[in-house]
């Protein structure tokens, strides 16, 4: 299915390269060279995922992506986004998730791991269209139209929370250990360790939980992983 896809970048090389990969697999793609650019590009244009550098004129890639987040507008605001960078380390790739992206790559970017996680984003923004809503005490999750309440309050995730938190849902009671989290919800193979699992709980529970540290939902079993309680 073609994807409007706005990749900010201010190397117009590598702008123009990833331009290049994601034409081939059938997207529209919108370049532009700057933060500020890709803020206004994103509230007129409505993407389906943004292709965001760290480090870029005016506003850098993670003012960006923080930007985006707070936006009122939920379209905005859930927009799937997939941080590339040139800093690898895992301490940068924690700060990126924290901050509200969805996945994280590291530059010289692979033309088949870049396709590949843009395909696993796009899944999960979209849903499959083919479970009905999950509920788990006052907790629902839509996975069709991609929406979460609780208690009836519409709750606003990043595409990787809205996957750990369905996933979890689907079973509640059963434990999931981090590497069956990270294969069932980033569908590919990956370099990253398994704290990015405990980063985006971290974060999930910020947002569905009325106290993160004593959870209602999703909970922590020492040594082994995380499960939905049951209600």
């Amino acid at each position: 299915m073609t994807s409007r896809i706005l990749v900010a970048d201010d190397d117009p090389k590598h702008a123009q390269l990833i331009r290049l990969y994601l034409e081939r697999e059938g997207h529209q793609v919108l370049t532009v060279g700057d933060g500020r650019a890709a803020l206004e590009q994103t509230r007129a244009r409505r993407p389906d995922l943004l292709v965001l550098d760290w480090m870029m004129p005016e506003v850098d890639g993670l003012d960006v992506c923080r930007i985006l987040r707070a936006d009122p507008d939920t379209t905005v605001a859930n927009v799937a986004i997939l941080l590339v960078t040139a800093r690898s380390a895992e301490n940068d790739m924690l700060l990126g998730l924290d901050i509200g992206a969805d996945d994280y790559l590291s530059k010289p970017v692979s033309p088949r791991e870049l396709t590949a996680r843009i395909r696993a984003l796009l899944r999960r923004t979209r849903g499959t269209g083919a479970s009905d809503v999950l509920r788990v005490g006052g907790l629902e999750v839509d996975a069709p139209r991609f929406e979460v309440r609780v208690d009836g309050a519409p709750v606003r995730l990043t595409a990787k929370e809205f996957g750990i938190l369905e996933l979890l849902a689907r079973e509640p009671g059963r434990v999931f250990t981090r590497g069956q989290i990270l294969d069932r919800t980033f569908g590919f193979e990956n370099e990253v360790s398994e704290r990015t699992v405990d980063a985006h709980v971290v974060n999930l529970r910020r947002k569905i939980e009325t106290n993160p540290a004593d959870p209602r939902y999703v909970q922590t079993v020492y040594g082994r992983g995380y499960r939905m309680a049951e209600q």
